[in-house]
Formats: structure tokens, sequence, C-alpha cells
């Protein structure tokens, strides 16, 4: 029996996935099917989205950045400091930015150099980022759950603005999506993470620009980062030190159940996006029929768990299938 085309792809069986999810726990709860549920429920989980889509990037050139949830909220701390110096909120925003870029630069070349574990780096850095945000965050003698908040109403007001009847975070998401898949899959540096993910030695040797591409990746995931936090910094109305201390589970997860390879050389961004809404609406429907959200975290551990354990096993299948396919035409000659 052949397989229907989508589901010869990952992506078609990622969409599948998640309209079952969808038709389950509407099932299990009729207020889950209502479109303005669908739509105003991203607003919770989409950070970790445009978080992983730039994590893509990195996992699949063979790296990890387990900093980003550190990022989020030392950008949102910097907004709020700057905020309460007086900055112009848009400024502050522009700043919390190129910190949230330049902590991405800083993994980049902290792993050029010590040519140490991207995660054993990256991690190191993530305690970095959170020290840094929670000293910022006592200095401005914010509290742990209040935070930073009295920002310009226009820059909260973001958070809940629609765009072509989709909730602004949303169609950011949507957008970025788009973006970084034109420049995974249609731009040289595209094909340069790819190389890099696949063999970093003989893409050295074949003159691909080794260290700029992961300066490149890693920045963007900085960059996307930050901006989640300040996502979250509009959205809640209050710029906190915390912000992102769940997220890197999550997009981690999102990053790998859309296909992309934790050895890295292969994986997409469709794939990531996908697998984003898959987690995002699986922890928001646990919520909705009555499951903690400490449940619901330890279910989405598992599903990486699991992903991971899985995707490891299929590839030891195909590799044991080629060797059986080689060893066939060499008995045949």
């Amino acid at each position: 029996m052949k397989l229907h085309p989508v589901l010869k792809r990952w992506e078609g069986v990622l969409a599948l996935l998640l309209v079952a999810e969808i038709l389950l726990f509407g099932a299990l709860n009729p207020v889950f099917l209502q479109p303005s549920m669908l739509l105003y429920a991203t607003s919770d989980f989409i950070h970790v989205g445009i978080t992983a889509l730039a994590l893509t990037l990195v996992i699949i050139t063979g790296g990890i950045d387990l900093s980003v949830g550190s990022v989020m909220g030392l950008s949102a701390i910097t907004l709020g400091i700057l905020w309460v110096g007086g900055v112009d909120i848009w400024l502050a925003a522009v700043a919390a930015l190129a910190v949230g870029t330049l902590g991405g630069v800083f993994n980049a070349v902290a792993i050029h150099l010590s040519k140490v574990n991207p995660l054993v780096i990256t991690l190191g850095t993530g305690f970095l980022y959170g020290g840094a945000a929670l000293v910022l965050s006592g200095l401005a003698g914010a509290t742990g759950y209040e935070g930073i908040s009295n920002f310009d109403p226009a820059f909260v007001n973001l958070a809940n603005l629609e765009v072509v009847g989709l909730p602004l975070p949303f169609a950011l998401f949507l957008a970025l999506t788009v973006g970084f898949m034109a420049l995974l899959h249609r731009t040289r540096f595209g094909r340069y993470v790819y190389l890099i993910g696949q063999n970093p030695r003989a893409a050295a040797y074949a003159g691909t620009p080794v260290f700029r591409t992961l300066v490149v990746a890693y920045a963007l995931t900085g960059l996307m980062a930050a901006l989640s936090g300040l996502i979250l910094a509009s959205y809640f109305g209050s710029a906190r030190s915390d912000f992102g201390s769940t997220a890197l589970m999550p997009a981690i997860t999102a990053v790998v159940l859309g296909g992309t390879s934790i050895y890295g050389g292969s994986g997409t961004i469709l794939g990531t996006a996908l697998a984003a809404l898959l987690v995002g609406y699986l922890q928001t429907g646990l919520q909705l029929v009555g499951v903690s959200s400490h449940v619901s975290s330890a279910l989405s551990g598992g599903l990486l768990v699991i992903v991971v354990a899985l995707r490891s096993l299929s590839e030891m299948g195909r590799v044991w299938l080629q060797h059986r396919r080689v060893l066939r035409n060499v008995a045949a000659e």
C-alpha cells in the first residue's frame, strides 16, 4: 500500500497530528474549537515558536543554545531598566533587541575560540545572562513577581493588536516563519548552515565561512529570544528576570519534533513551526481539561525524550538498511 503524498513528508504528518490534537481537545472541551480560542491561545506560547525558528538554524549546524531563556529575561529587564531611566520605550526596545543579538554573537565567539562543546558554553552563558538579569532587576528595586511595570500604554497594547484578524504576535510568528524558510532554503547562507551541520571540517576545507555562518546563526537566535522577551513584556505589562525560564524545553522540543536532527545536518523551518503549534496547543489543551501546568510540562519533556529516541532508532535503521544494501550488491557481483 502506497502512502499518501502528504504522509511522505514529516511536515505533512505534523499537520495531521495538529488537526487531530485540536479535534481531540475539542471533543473533551468544545471551547477549544472556538476560532477566537485557537487564535488568542497562541499568545501564551508563541514566544516559544519564535525562538524555536532561529534555534533551528543553530541545531542544524550541529550546535545548541541553552541560553535563550535567560536572554528573554535579560532583554525584558533591559527594556524595563531603560524605561525607568527615562529612555523612550521604542529606543529601549531597540536596545533590548541589541542586547539579545550581542548575547548570541558572544556565544558564537566563545564557542569558536574555546573549541568547547556549544552545550557547555551556552549553559554557562545562560547562567551569566540570567544572573545579569537578576542583578539589574535588583538594582531597579523590582520584585520577582511584579517586575518593572507602568510601561507606555502603546507598548503594552501591542500584544492585543490585530493584523488582518490575527493577534499581532501570531501574525509576526507567521511572517517570521516565511522569512526563515526563505533564509534557510533559498539562500547561500542556508546551504552553508546545512554543510556545516553535515561535516564542519569538510565545509571549512571547501571554503565555507564557518565562523561567520555560526555568528549569524547564533546572533539570530539571540535576536529572536530578545524579541520573545519583549513580546512577553508587552503581553504581561511588566518586565521580569524570569521571563523565558520555562521556554527552553518547549523550544528544543519544537525543533527536534519538527524534524531537525539533534546531531545537525538536516531540518526544516516549516517542521519547527508546525511542531511549535503542536507543543503549544498540547499544553493549552491539557490545562483546559484540568491538567496542571507541572504535568503538562513533564509531558513536554517526555515528548522530547521519545522523539529523540525514535529519531535515533530511525537513523540507526536507515544506516543498517544502507549497509545491508551494499552487502547485497557486493555479494551479487
